[in-house]
């Protein structure tokens, strides 16, 4: 017979400070009682996490810690097993590399099979630096759309570009994406020249972080303050000049 769902662990997702700060300078205490609760973790990085637990509460015995890896190299047939800890009535945590599992990171898809097991997902609060560039953006955040990575090849990112500056424009939505840290320059350097003079672009990069940079202005002023990107975790934004109606 199933076990009652009141019999379940929990699967606790643990969001992860976003750089080099202490973690309780951006994480709530929340976040300390949970992964001082909690033997059964789902990682990306096993050595980083270990790092991030010891961080958050240095008394917590690292032998008594059970860690499972979530990443590109992990057989899709291997994540249900993930979960057999909360189905036992033990709580079983997520920990995001960088902010919160889940979103633009690993974690969906055990989510998704939690809720198929009738266990309950316990979103806990923390950065996502998708959403505090948002926030510091000063563009609509009411309608946007999150587009992760833009296409690699040059013809396909310039027809991705104009397609979501023109869906900005039409909807009145603002569009976010990413890239990989030493790519961005290139990517700035392409937005510059592909994007219309009067849309907004917002830089939002090394977010909480004491080098944070977040700066909204049109492409053509962009054009005329020049800034390094380079290896820095940055977030995109532009939202196209709404036409007159």
């Amino acid at each position: 017979m199933a076990l009652d769902k009141i019999n379940y662990g929990k699967l606790y997702l643990i969001p992860t400070t976003l750089g080099e700060n202490e973690p309780l300078e951006v994480l709530p205490i929340s976040i300390k009682r949970a992964i001082e609760n909690i033997d059964f973790y789902i990682v990306e990085n096993e050595k980083s996490a270990r790092r991030f637990i010891k961080k958050i509460s240095p008394r917590k015995s690292q032998q008594s810690l059970k860690l499972e890896l979530l990443n590109k190299y992990t057989e899709l047939q291997a994540i249900p097993t993930f979960l057999n800890p909360c189905l036992q009535g033990y709580d079983v945590g997520i920990i995001s590399e960088a902010g919160a599992p889940g979103i633009a990171d690993p974690g969906a898809d055990v989510v998704k099979i939690a809720h198929e097991k009738n266990i309950q997902a316990v979103p806990l609060v923390g950065p996502s630096s998708i959403f505090l560039a948002l926030m510091a953006s000063g563009m609509n955040g009411q309608n946007f759309a999150f587009n992760g990575y833009l296409p690699i090849d040059a013809s396909e990112r310039k027809n991705t570009l104009k397609r979501l500056e023109k869906l900005s424009k039409e909807n009145n939505q603002s569009q976010i994406f990413i890239e990989t840290p030493y790519r961005n320059d290139k990517l700035l350097a392409e937005l510059l020249k592909t994007l219309s003079r009067n849309t907004l672009l917002c830089i939002a990069c090394d977010i909480t972080l004491a080098t944070e940079y977040i700066a909204t202005k049109t492409v053509d002023d962009w054009k005329h303050s020049p800034v390094s990107l380079h290896k820095r975790p940055a977030i995109f934004i532009i939202q196209g000049e709404i036409p007159i109606r």
